[in-house]
Protein backbone atom coordinates (compact mmCIF):
# COMPACT_ATOMS: atom_id res chain seq x y z
CA UNK A 1 0.00 0.00 0.00
CA UNK A 2 2.64 2.56 -0.98
CA UNK A 3 4.10 2.42 2.51
CA UNK A 4 1.58 4.68 4.17
CA UNK A 5 -0.95 2.71 6.25
CA UNK A 6 -1.95 -0.87 6.82
CA UNK A 7 -5.14 -2.45 8.08
CA UNK A 8 -5.49 -4.03 11.51
CA UNK A 9 -7.58 -7.03 12.43
CA UNK A 10 -10.73 -4.93 12.38
CA UNK A 11 -10.05 -3.60 8.91
CA UNK A 12 -9.15 -0.12 10.18
CA UNK A 13 -6.11 1.75 8.96
CA UNK A 14 -3.25 2.57 11.27
CA UNK A 15 -0.20 4.71 10.69
CA UNK A 16 3.05 2.84 10.04
CA UNK A 17 6.60 3.65 11.09
CA UNK A 18 7.28 5.07 7.65
CA UNK A 19 4.31 7.39 8.03
CA UNK A 20 5.79 8.73 11.26
CA UNK A 21 9.16 9.10 9.52
CA UNK A 22 7.54 11.19 6.77
CA UNK A 23 5.85 13.29 9.43
CA UNK A 24 9.22 13.95 11.09
CA UNK A 25 10.74 15.13 7.79
CA UNK A 26 7.75 17.37 7.09
CA UNK A 27 8.14 18.74 10.62
CA UNK A 28 11.71 19.77 9.72
CA UNK A 29 10.46 21.41 6.52
CA UNK A 30 7.95 23.44 8.50
CA UNK A 31 10.68 24.48 10.92
CA UNK A 32 12.71 25.82 7.98
CA UNK A 33 9.55 27.43 6.63
CA UNK A 34 9.19 29.54 9.76
CA UNK A 35 12.88 30.14 10.33
CA UNK A 36 13.07 31.82 6.93
CA UNK A 37 9.76 33.61 7.45
CA UNK A 38 10.27 34.78 11.04
CA UNK A 39 13.97 35.65 11.28
CA UNK A 40 13.17 39.20 10.12
CA UNK A 41 11.63 39.83 13.58
CA UNK A 42 14.92 39.73 15.48
CA UNK A 43 16.59 41.66 12.67
CA UNK A 44 13.87 44.32 12.49
CA UNK A 45 15.60 47.02 14.53
CA UNK A 46 18.80 46.82 12.45
CA UNK A 47 16.84 46.71 9.17
CA UNK A 48 14.78 49.71 10.28
CA UNK A 49 17.95 51.70 11.00
CA UNK A 50 19.98 50.69 7.94
CA UNK A 51 17.17 51.02 5.39
CA UNK A 52 15.51 54.05 7.03
CA UNK A 53 12.14 52.38 7.56
CA UNK A 54 9.18 52.89 9.93
CA UNK A 55 7.29 50.36 12.06
CA UNK A 56 4.50 50.15 9.49
CA UNK A 57 7.13 49.36 6.81
CA UNK A 58 8.48 46.54 8.96
CA UNK A 59 4.95 45.19 9.39
CA UNK A 60 4.49 45.36 5.63
CA UNK A 61 7.77 43.51 4.95
CA UNK A 62 7.07 40.79 7.49
CA UNK A 63 3.36 40.39 6.91
CA UNK A 64 1.88 41.85 3.76
CA UNK A 65 4.67 41.53 1.17
CA UNK A 66 5.14 37.92 2.19
CA UNK A 67 1.59 37.05 3.18
CA UNK A 68 -0.48 38.25 0.23
CA UNK A 69 1.56 36.34 -2.34
CA UNK A 70 1.84 33.35 -0.02
CA UNK A 71 -1.95 33.28 0.15
CA UNK A 72 -2.59 33.87 -3.56
CA UNK A 73 -0.10 31.38 -4.93
CA UNK A 74 -1.19 28.90 -2.28
CA UNK A 75 -4.46 28.47 -4.18
CA UNK A 76 -3.08 27.29 -7.57
CA UNK A 77 -0.27 25.47 -5.78
CA UNK A 78 -2.87 23.83 -3.57
CA UNK A 79 -4.61 22.64 -6.72
CA UNK A 80 -1.28 21.32 -8.01
CA UNK A 81 -0.83 19.49 -4.71
CA UNK A 82 -4.23 17.86 -5.29
CA UNK A 83 -3.25 16.71 -8.78
CA UNK A 84 0.53 16.21 -8.93
CA UNK A 85 3.39 14.60 -7.02
CA UNK A 86 3.28 16.28 -3.61
CA UNK A 87 6.79 15.27 -2.57
CA UNK A 88 8.32 16.85 -5.67
CA UNK A 89 6.29 20.01 -5.18
CA UNK A 90 7.58 20.48 -1.63
CA UNK A 91 11.16 19.88 -2.77
CA UNK A 92 10.91 22.50 -5.54
CA UNK A 93 9.22 25.00 -3.22
CA UNK A 94 11.82 24.56 -0.47
CA UNK A 95 14.58 25.22 -2.98
CA UNK A 96 12.85 28.41 -4.14
CA UNK A 97 12.13 29.94 -0.74
CA UNK A 98 15.59 29.08 0.61
CA UNK A 99 17.19 30.77 -2.39
CA UNK A 100 15.05 33.87 -1.91
CA UNK A 101 15.97 33.99 1.79
CA UNK A 102 19.64 34.01 0.82
CA UNK A 103 18.92 36.80 -1.67
CA UNK A 104 17.22 38.77 1.14
CA UNK A 105 20.69 39.11 2.60
CA UNK A 106 21.84 40.97 -0.51
CA UNK A 107 19.10 43.61 -0.27
CA UNK A 108 20.21 47.23 -0.17
CA UNK A 109 16.78 48.90 -0.11
CA UNK A 110 13.37 48.25 1.36
CA UNK A 111 12.02 47.61 -2.15
CA UNK A 112 14.60 44.92 -2.85
CA UNK A 113 13.86 43.24 0.47
CA UNK A 114 10.13 43.39 -0.29
CA UNK A 115 10.67 41.60 -3.63
CA UNK A 116 12.73 38.93 -1.92
CA UNK A 117 9.98 38.47 0.67
CA UNK A 118 7.46 38.02 -2.14
CA UNK A 119 9.67 35.23 -3.51
CA UNK A 120 9.88 33.59 -0.09
CA UNK A 121 6.09 33.72 0.14
CA UNK A 122 5.55 32.09 -3.24
CA UNK A 123 8.02 29.31 -2.45
CA UNK A 124 6.56 28.61 0.99
CA UNK A 125 3.07 28.39 -0.50
CA UNK A 126 3.99 24.92 -1.81
CA UNK A 127 4.63 23.41 1.61
CA UNK A 128 1.48 23.16 3.69
CA UNK A 129 -1.07 22.21 0.99
CA UNK A 130 1.20 19.32 0.03
CA UNK A 131 2.09 18.43 3.62
CA UNK A 132 -1.52 18.51 4.87
CA UNK A 133 -2.57 16.27 2.01
CA UNK A 134 0.31 13.84 2.59
CA UNK A 135 -0.37 13.65 6.32
CA UNK A 136 -4.06 13.05 5.70
CA UNK A 137 -3.10 10.05 3.54
CA UNK A 138 -0.48 8.70 5.94
CA UNK A 139 -2.69 8.91 9.04
CA UNK A 140 -6.29 7.74 9.70
CA UNK A 141 -8.94 10.28 10.65
CA UNK A 142 -8.79 9.41 14.37
CA UNK A 143 -5.11 10.53 14.48
CA UNK A 144 -5.30 13.35 11.97
CA UNK A 145 -5.50 16.30 14.38
CA UNK A 146 -2.62 14.85 16.40
CA UNK A 147 -0.45 14.37 13.30
CA UNK A 148 -1.31 17.80 11.90
CA UNK A 149 -0.60 19.35 15.29
CA UNK A 150 2.84 17.75 15.40
CA UNK A 151 3.54 19.07 11.91
CA UNK A 152 2.16 22.49 12.84
CA UNK A 153 4.41 22.60 15.90
CA UNK A 154 7.21 23.24 13.43
CA UNK A 155 5.73 26.74 13.21
CA UNK A 156 6.69 27.49 16.79
CA UNK A 157 9.98 25.61 16.78
CA UNK A 158 10.99 27.39 13.58
CA UNK A 159 9.89 30.81 14.82
CA UNK A 160 11.75 30.30 18.09
CA UNK A 161 14.85 28.94 16.40
CA UNK A 162 14.92 31.90 14.02
CA UNK A 163 15.01 34.37 16.91
CA UNK A 164 17.75 32.46 18.69
CA UNK A 165 19.96 31.98 15.61
CA UNK A 166 19.23 35.42 14.17
CA UNK A 167 19.99 37.17 17.48
CA UNK A 168 23.31 35.36 17.87
CA UNK A 169 24.39 36.02 14.29
CA UNK A 170 23.46 39.70 14.16
CA UNK A 171 25.05 40.53 17.52
CA UNK A 172 28.15 38.43 16.89
CA UNK A 173 28.64 39.67 13.32
CA UNK A 174 28.17 43.32 14.20
CA UNK A 175 30.56 42.91 17.12
CA UNK A 176 33.22 41.35 14.91
CA UNK A 177 32.63 43.64 11.93
CA UNK A 178 31.25 46.97 13.23
CA UNK A 179 31.79 48.62 9.84
CA UNK A 180 30.58 45.70 7.74
CA UNK A 181 32.16 42.33 7.06
CA UNK A 182 33.13 40.49 3.87
CA UNK A 183 31.49 42.00 0.76
CA UNK A 184 30.23 44.82 2.97
CA UNK A 185 27.58 42.63 4.62
CA UNK A 186 26.21 43.70 7.99
CA UNK A 187 24.76 41.42 10.65
CA UNK A 188 21.15 41.23 9.47
CA UNK A 189 22.27 40.44 5.91
CA UNK A 190 24.57 37.66 7.12
CA UNK A 191 21.72 36.22 9.21
CA UNK A 192 19.40 35.95 6.20
CA UNK A 193 22.07 34.13 4.22
CA UNK A 194 22.95 31.76 7.07
CA UNK A 195 19.38 30.57 7.66
CA UNK A 196 18.58 30.19 3.96
CA UNK A 197 21.36 27.79 2.97
CA UNK A 198 20.28 24.69 5.04
CA UNK A 199 16.98 24.49 3.16
CA UNK A 200 18.82 23.74 -0.08
CA UNK A 201 20.24 20.60 1.55
CA UNK A 202 16.94 19.46 3.08
CA UNK A 203 15.26 19.82 -0.32
CA UNK A 204 17.39 16.92 -1.53
CA UNK A 205 16.24 14.76 1.40
CA UNK A 206 12.59 15.57 0.71
CA UNK A 207 12.93 14.32 -2.86
CA UNK A 208 13.62 10.77 -1.56
CA UNK A 209 10.23 10.35 0.18
CA UNK A 210 7.57 8.02 -1.22
CA UNK A 211 4.28 9.36 -2.53
CA UNK A 212 1.28 7.54 -0.92
CA UNK A 213 -1.94 6.58 -2.67
CA UNK A 214 -4.20 9.62 -2.50
CA UNK A 215 -7.37 9.07 -0.44
CA UNK A 216 -6.31 5.63 0.77
CA UNK A 217 -6.83 6.36 4.48
CA UNK A 218 -10.58 6.81 3.93
CA UNK A 219 -11.10 4.12 1.32
CA UNK A 220 -11.56 6.76 -1.38
CA UNK A 221 -8.44 6.19 -3.48
CA UNK A 222 -8.16 8.75 -6.26
CA UNK A 223 -6.67 8.03 -9.71
CA UNK A 224 -3.80 10.26 -10.96
CA UNK A 225 -4.85 13.48 -12.66
CA UNK A 226 -4.28 13.28 -16.44
CA UNK A 227 -2.98 16.88 -16.81
CA UNK A 228 -1.93 18.37 -13.46
CA UNK A 229 0.01 21.34 -14.86
CA UNK A 230 -2.77 22.30 -17.24
CA UNK A 231 -5.08 22.43 -14.23
CA UNK A 232 -2.47 24.49 -12.35
CA UNK A 233 -2.25 27.10 -15.10
CA UNK A 234 -6.02 27.22 -15.39
CA UNK A 235 -6.12 27.91 -11.65
CA UNK A 236 -3.45 30.57 -12.04
CA UNK A 237 -5.66 32.39 -14.53
CA UNK A 238 -8.34 32.71 -11.87
CA UNK A 239 -6.02 34.23 -9.25
CA UNK A 240 -3.45 36.43 -11.02
CA UNK A 241 -4.72 39.88 -12.12
CA UNK A 242 -5.36 40.92 -14.87
CA UNK A 243 -5.50 37.34 -16.21
CA UNK A 244 -8.48 36.94 -13.90
CA UNK A 245 -10.58 38.73 -16.51
CA UNK A 246 -9.85 35.96 -19.01
CA UNK A 247 -10.97 33.32 -16.54
CA UNK A 248 -14.10 35.30 -15.70
CA UNK A 249 -14.97 35.76 -19.39
CA UNK A 250 -14.75 32.00 -19.90
CA UNK A 251 -17.44 31.59 -17.25
CA UNK A 252 -19.86 33.85 -19.13
CA UNK A 253 -20.93 37.48 -19.33
CA UNK A 254 -22.55 37.48 -15.91
CA UNK A 255 -19.37 36.23 -14.26
CA UNK A 256 -17.27 38.80 -16.14
CA UNK A 257 -19.63 41.60 -15.09
CA UNK A 258 -19.43 40.63 -11.42
CA UNK A 259 -15.65 40.37 -11.69
CA UNK A 260 -15.43 43.90 -13.10
CA UNK A 261 -17.71 45.16 -10.33
CA UNK A 262 -15.50 43.51 -7.72
CA UNK A 263 -12.40 45.08 -9.30
CA UNK A 264 -14.03 48.52 -9.33
CA UNK A 265 -15.13 48.25 -5.70
CA UNK A 266 -11.65 47.10 -4.66
CA UNK A 267 -9.97 49.99 -6.48
CA UNK A 268 -12.41 52.48 -4.94
CA UNK A 269 -11.77 51.21 -1.41
CA UNK A 270 -8.00 51.27 -1.89
CA UNK A 271 -8.12 54.83 -3.27
CA UNK A 272 -10.29 55.90 -0.34
CA UNK A 273 -7.83 54.48 2.18
CA UNK A 274 -4.91 56.15 0.40
CA UNK A 275 -6.78 59.48 0.41
CA UNK A 276 -6.94 59.17 4.21
CA UNK A 277 -3.15 58.92 4.32
CA UNK A 278 -2.78 55.15 4.41
CA UNK A 279 0.42 53.73 2.81
CA UNK A 280 0.13 52.87 -0.89
CA UNK A 281 2.06 49.52 -0.97
CA UNK A 282 0.11 48.00 1.93
CA UNK A 283 -3.35 48.58 0.57
CA UNK A 284 -2.52 47.88 -3.06
CA UNK A 285 -1.21 44.48 -1.93
CA UNK A 286 -4.24 43.79 0.27
CA UNK A 287 -6.57 44.98 -2.48
CA UNK A 288 -4.94 42.64 -4.99
CA UNK A 289 -5.30 39.82 -2.51
CA UNK A 290 -8.99 40.39 -1.81
CA UNK A 291 -9.90 40.84 -5.48
CA UNK A 292 -7.91 37.76 -6.48
CA UNK A 293 -9.61 35.59 -3.88
CA UNK A 294 -13.02 36.78 -5.11
CA UNK A 295 -12.02 35.97 -8.70
CA UNK A 296 -10.82 32.51 -7.73
CA UNK A 297 -13.94 31.67 -5.74
CA UNK A 298 -16.21 32.90 -8.54
CA UNK A 299 -14.37 30.83 -11.13
CA UNK A 300 -14.34 27.77 -8.86
CA UNK A 301 -18.13 27.90 -8.71
CA UNK A 302 -18.27 27.37 -12.49
CA UNK A 303 -15.29 25.05 -12.96
CA UNK A 304 -15.62 22.72 -9.98
CA UNK A 305 -19.04 23.01 -8.32
CA UNK A 306 -18.43 20.16 -5.81
CA UNK A 307 -15.23 21.76 -4.48
CA UNK A 308 -16.96 25.16 -4.31
CA UNK A 309 -19.89 23.61 -2.46
CA UNK A 310 -17.71 21.90 0.16
CA UNK A 311 -15.36 24.86 0.72
CA UNK A 312 -16.72 28.30 -0.17
CA UNK A 313 -20.34 27.15 -0.03
CA UNK A 314 -20.04 25.59 3.43
CA UNK A 315 -20.60 28.06 6.32
CA UNK A 316 -18.95 25.65 8.78
CA UNK A 317 -15.76 25.73 6.72
CA UNK A 318 -15.80 29.53 6.43
CA UNK A 319 -16.46 30.05 10.15
CA UNK A 320 -13.55 27.75 10.99
CA UNK A 321 -11.27 29.73 8.69
CA UNK A 322 -12.38 33.09 10.11
CA UNK A 323 -12.02 31.86 13.70
CA UNK A 324 -8.46 30.71 13.30
CA UNK A 325 -7.60 33.53 10.88
CA UNK A 326 -8.40 36.11 13.56
CA UNK A 327 -6.53 34.03 16.12
CA UNK A 328 -3.53 34.26 13.78
CA UNK A 329 -4.15 38.02 13.52
CA UNK A 330 -3.02 38.34 17.13
CA UNK A 331 -0.46 35.53 17.12
CA UNK A 332 1.48 36.76 14.10
CA UNK A 333 1.55 40.31 15.46
CA UNK A 334 2.79 39.18 18.87
CA UNK A 335 5.32 36.81 17.31
CA UNK A 336 6.81 39.58 15.17
CA UNK A 337 6.74 42.54 17.57
CA UNK A 338 7.80 40.75 20.77
CA UNK A 339 11.53 40.97 20.00
CA UNK A 340 11.47 44.64 18.89
CA UNK A 341 9.39 45.51 21.98
CA UNK A 342 11.86 43.73 24.28
CA UNK A 343 14.86 45.45 22.68
CA UNK A 344 13.34 48.90 22.16
CA UNK A 345 11.19 49.38 25.27
CA UNK A 346 12.85 47.08 27.80
CA UNK A 347 16.50 47.44 26.76
CA UNK A 348 17.10 43.73 26.08
CA UNK A 349 20.06 42.81 23.83
CA UNK A 350 19.44 40.99 20.51
CA UNK A 351 21.20 37.84 21.77
CA UNK A 352 19.15 37.75 24.99
CA UNK A 353 15.89 38.49 23.18
CA UNK A 354 16.63 35.79 20.63
CA UNK A 355 17.63 33.22 23.23
CA UNK A 356 14.76 33.72 25.67
CA UNK A 357 11.95 34.70 23.33
CA UNK A 358 13.05 32.11 20.80
CA UNK A 359 13.42 29.33 23.35
CA UNK A 360 10.19 29.97 25.20
CA UNK A 361 8.35 30.55 21.93
CA UNK A 362 9.47 27.21 20.54
CA UNK A 363 8.60 25.37 23.76
CA UNK A 364 5.25 27.04 24.42
CA UNK A 365 4.11 26.69 20.81
CA UNK A 366 5.18 23.06 20.53
CA UNK A 367 3.49 22.13 23.81
CA UNK A 368 0.38 24.15 23.06
CA UNK A 369 -0.25 22.90 19.54
CA UNK A 370 0.45 19.28 20.55
CA UNK A 371 -1.75 19.42 23.65
CA UNK A 372 -4.43 21.22 21.67
CA UNK A 373 -4.40 18.58 18.95
CA UNK A 374 -4.62 15.67 21.38
CA UNK A 375 -7.43 17.30 23.38
CA UNK A 376 -9.18 18.26 20.15
CA UNK A 377 -9.17 14.64 18.96
CA UNK A 378 -10.57 13.49 22.30
CA UNK A 379 -13.29 16.14 22.29
CA UNK A 380 -14.25 15.12 18.78
CA UNK A 381 -15.00 11.59 20.00
CA UNK A 382 -17.61 13.08 22.31
CA UNK A 383 -19.05 15.59 19.85
CA UNK A 384 -18.50 15.93 16.07
CA UNK A 385 -17.65 19.61 16.51
CA UNK A 386 -15.58 19.10 19.65
CA UNK A 387 -12.34 20.27 18.07
CA UNK A 388 -13.80 23.77 17.74
CA UNK A 389 -13.86 24.07 21.54
CA UNK A 390 -10.06 24.26 21.39
CA UNK A 391 -10.32 26.97 18.72
CA UNK A 392 -12.67 29.02 20.93
CA UNK A 393 -10.42 28.67 23.96
CA UNK A 394 -7.40 29.60 21.85
CA UNK A 395 -9.15 32.83 20.91
CA UNK A 396 -10.02 34.03 24.42
CA UNK A 397 -7.40 32.78 26.87
CA UNK A 398 -4.34 34.55 25.37
CA UNK A 399 -5.87 38.05 25.53
CA UNK A 400 -5.13 38.93 29.19
CA UNK A 401 -1.58 37.60 28.92
CA UNK A 402 -0.93 39.74 25.85
CA UNK A 403 -2.39 42.81 27.56
CA UNK A 404 -0.08 42.39 30.56
CA UNK A 405 2.98 41.40 28.52
CA UNK A 406 2.92 44.39 26.18
CA UNK A 407 2.45 46.92 29.00
CA UNK A 408 5.06 45.68 31.46
CA UNK A 409 8.44 47.29 32.03
CA UNK A 410 9.97 44.06 33.33
CA UNK A 411 11.46 41.60 30.82
CA UNK A 412 10.65 38.55 32.96
CA UNK A 413 6.95 39.45 33.06
CA UNK A 414 6.97 39.80 29.28
CA UNK A 415 8.60 36.40 28.87
CA UNK A 416 6.14 34.62 31.17
CA UNK A 417 3.10 36.30 29.62
CA UNK A 418 4.22 35.54 26.07
CA UNK A 419 4.81 31.90 27.03
CA UNK A 420 1.28 31.57 28.40
CA UNK A 421 -0.28 33.55 25.54
CA UNK A 422 1.38 31.45 22.87
CA UNK A 423 0.72 28.18 24.71
CA UNK A 424 -3.04 28.84 24.81
CA UNK A 425 -3.29 30.54 21.39
CA UNK A 426 -1.77 27.52 19.67
CA UNK A 427 -4.44 25.13 21.00
CA UNK A 428 -6.68 25.77 18.01
CA UNK A 429 -4.21 25.31 15.17
CA UNK A 430 -4.25 21.53 14.71
CA UNK A 431 -7.96 21.28 15.48
CA UNK A 432 -8.99 23.96 12.99
CA UNK A 433 -6.74 22.48 10.30
CA UNK A 434 -8.10 18.97 10.86
CA UNK A 435 -11.67 20.29 10.75
CA UNK A 436 -11.15 21.79 7.30
CA UNK A 437 -9.72 18.48 6.07
CA UNK A 438 -12.69 16.54 7.45
CA UNK A 439 -15.17 18.76 5.63
CA UNK A 440 -13.90 17.98 2.11
CA UNK A 441 -13.24 14.95 -0.09
CA UNK A 442 -9.67 13.64 -0.44
CA UNK A 443 -9.16 15.16 -3.89
CA UNK A 444 -10.02 18.59 -2.47
CA UNK A 445 -7.59 18.60 0.45
CA UNK A 446 -4.95 20.74 -1.21
CA UNK A 447 -7.53 23.34 -2.23
CA UNK A 448 -9.05 23.22 1.25
CA UNK A 449 -5.64 23.79 2.83
CA UNK A 450 -4.93 26.67 0.48
CA UNK A 451 -8.28 28.26 1.37
CA UNK A 452 -7.57 27.75 5.06
CA UNK A 453 -4.23 29.49 4.68
CA UNK A 454 -5.80 32.33 2.70
CA UNK A 455 -7.82 33.12 5.81
CA UNK A 456 -4.96 32.76 8.27
CA UNK A 457 -2.67 34.74 5.96
CA UNK A 458 -4.84 37.57 4.64
CA UNK A 459 -6.63 38.05 7.96
CA UNK A 460 -3.68 37.24 10.19
CA UNK A 461 -0.29 37.72 8.60
CA UNK A 462 -1.09 40.49 6.11
CA UNK A 463 -3.06 42.59 8.60
CA UNK A 464 -2.04 41.86 12.22
CA UNK A 465 1.68 42.84 12.17
CA UNK A 466 1.02 45.77 9.83
CA UNK A 467 -1.85 47.27 11.85
CA UNK A 468 0.13 46.99 15.08
CA UNK A 469 3.02 48.75 13.34
CA UNK A 470 0.75 51.37 11.80
CA UNK A 471 -0.81 52.26 15.16
CA UNK A 472 2.69 52.30 16.65
CA UNK A 473 3.88 54.73 13.96
CA UNK A 474 0.88 57.00 14.57
CA UNK A 475 1.04 56.96 18.37
CA UNK A 476 4.73 56.42 18.97
CA UNK A 477 3.89 53.44 21.19
CA UNK A 478 4.39 49.82 20.18
CA UNK A 479 2.45 48.83 23.30
CA UNK A 480 -0.60 50.76 22.05
CA UNK A 481 -0.21 49.16 18.65
CA UNK A 482 -0.41 45.67 20.10
CA UNK A 483 -3.23 46.41 22.54
CA UNK A 484 -5.37 47.84 19.74
CA UNK A 485 -5.58 44.41 18.13
CA UNK A 486 -7.45 42.90 21.09
CA UNK A 487 -10.72 44.36 19.77
CA UNK A 488 -10.96 41.32 17.46
CA UNK A 489 -11.21 38.76 20.29
CA UNK A 490 -15.04 38.75 20.59
CA UNK A 491 -15.42 38.30 16.83
CA UNK A 492 -13.02 35.35 16.90
CA UNK A 493 -14.95 33.70 19.73
CA UNK A 494 -18.31 34.10 17.97
CA UNK A 495 -16.92 32.58 14.75
CA UNK A 496 -15.54 29.58 16.67
CA UNK A 497 -18.88 28.94 18.42
CA UNK A 498 -20.72 29.20 15.11
CA UNK A 499 -18.33 26.63 13.59
CA UNK A 500 -18.87 24.33 16.59
CA UNK A 501 -22.60 24.33 15.91
CA UNK A 502 -22.35 23.97 12.13
CA UNK A 503 -19.59 21.39 11.66
CA UNK A 504 -21.49 18.21 12.68
CA UNK A 505 -24.21 18.61 10.03
CA UNK A 506 -21.73 19.77 7.41
CA UNK A 507 -19.47 16.76 7.89
CA UNK A 508 -22.38 14.31 7.98
CA UNK A 509 -23.72 15.67 4.68
CA UNK A 510 -20.32 15.95 2.94
CA UNK A 511 -20.76 13.19 0.36
CA UNK A 512 -24.43 14.02 -0.22
CA UNK A 513 -23.72 17.69 -0.89
CA UNK A 514 -20.78 16.82 -3.16
CA UNK A 515 -23.00 14.37 -5.07
CA UNK A 516 -25.72 16.98 -5.41
CA UNK A 517 -23.13 19.40 -6.81
CA UNK A 518 -22.11 16.87 -9.46
CA UNK A 519 -19.25 14.87 -7.88
CA UNK A 520 -18.91 11.53 -9.72
CA UNK A 521 -18.10 8.19 -8.11
CA UNK A 522 -20.05 8.66 -4.86
CA UNK A 523 -23.00 6.43 -5.67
Amino acid sequence: MAGSEVGNADGEYRATGYGWYVLSILFVVYILNFVDRQVISILAEDIKRDLNLRDEDLGFLYGTAFGVFYALFGIPLGRLADNWHRVRLISVGLTLWSTMTVLSGLSRTGGQLALARVGVGIGEATASPSAYSLISDYFPKRLRATALSIYSAGLYVGAGTSLFIGGLIVQGWNGAYPNGGPFGLVGWQAAFMAVGIPGLVVALLISTLREPVRGQSEGLAQPPHPAPFAAFFQELLTILPPLTLIAAARCGRRALLWNLVAAAVTIAVVLLLISFGEPLPQWIAVGIGCYAVFSWASALRYRDPPTFALIVGTPAFLCTVVAYGLNAFLSYAAGFWAAPYAMRDLGVSPAEAGLILGGQGALSGFLGVTVGGILGDRLRRRHPGGRLIMVALGAVLPAPFMAIGFTTDTPMVLYVCLFLAQFTASWGLGSSAATTQDLVLPRMRGAATATYFVGTTLLGLAMGPYLAGRVSSLTGSLSTGMLSLLVTVPITFVAAIAAFRLVPAAEASREARARAAGEPGLD
